[in-house]
């Protein structure tokens, strides 16, 4: 038996991971709404490591309380995550994974494409998932990691936001091959917003074919998500705080928020 993994959040993506951290060997201890995190943390003070598998707006309440002995173990899966998230809680060296299969009620864990990692619990993370036929990889550095979540970012938001605008129902191929020009002004849009939340400069074309490759694998995937509003008003939050344009992001918005 090797050493307890705990799990604080046991939604969809939180029982896939813990699935698979049982079947590598780990015991798993699962974290609710409803427990003290302090006091689990004194029965277990040194897990092997802590998965954070909240949602995004549940995040940040929740670094600021995850107590001291265990904030060198996390573990970081959301969507919309970038260095900034964990760095504003002095978290130095997480390992954090960028989640590219879907997890549904009812329904099969659906592989996007292989899922990049990136931390001390890397190889940890990666064989809990390929015991699950999850393919994932191991990334070397943060600005690799970095651009594997802006790339997440990027096509979350295009597809989710864009998909505002298109029929119920539409698909990333439909948005890709019928709204191409809706496509890339969103995208533009986001990658402002994400080259001021990083700081720096991005490679765009680089990330534009990375969100196709994502679209590629899974090209009946639906556009719209039901968090697409959320999204929205979170980017455009963001815009607002850099004092960007996003002039199709805000037009959107006009016409669905």
């Amino acid at each position: 038996m090797q050493s307890p993994m705990v799990v604080i959040g046991i939604g969809e993506l939180g029982s896939v991971f813990a699935r698979g951290f049982l079947k590598t060997g780990h015991p798993v201890y699962p974290i609710t709404r409803q427990m003290d995190m302090a006091a689990e943390a004194q029965q277990i003070p040194t897990p092997e490591a802590v998965l954070v598998a909240t949602g995004e707006a549940d995040l940040h309440p929740t670094l600021a309380q995850v107590p001291a002995t265990w904030r060198d173990r996390l573990i970081l899966l959301q969507n919309e995550l970038l260095p900034r998230d964990w760095q504003q809680h002095e978290l130095d060296n997480p390992t954090v994974i960028s989640v590219w299969f879907e997890k549904k009620k009812g329904m099969d864990s659906k592989v996007v494409l292989p899922s990049p990692i990136w931390g001390p619990h890397a190889q940890t993370v990666k064989a809990a998932l390929e015991s699950l036929q999850l393919p994932a990889y191991i990334v070397d550095s943060l600005a690799e990691m970095e651009y594997e979540l802006v790339r997440k970012n990027l096509y979350i938001l295009t597809t989710n936001i864009a998909g505002l605008e298109l029929p119920e129902g539409a698909t990333v191929t439909d948005l890709r091959n019928n709204h191409g020009e809706l496509m890339d002004k969103v995208a533009q849009d986001v990658l402002d917003i994400q080259q001021a939340l990083v700081g720096h400069e991005l490679d765009r074309a680089r990330l534009m074919t990375g969100m196709l490759e994502a679209f590629d694998g899974d090209p009946a995937h639906r556009c719209k998500g039901r968090s697409a509003p959320a999204r929205l008003k979170r980017a455009l939050a963001h815009a607002d705080q850099y004092g960007l344009a996003v002039p199709t992001l805000r037009a959107i918005a006009a016409r669905h928020l």
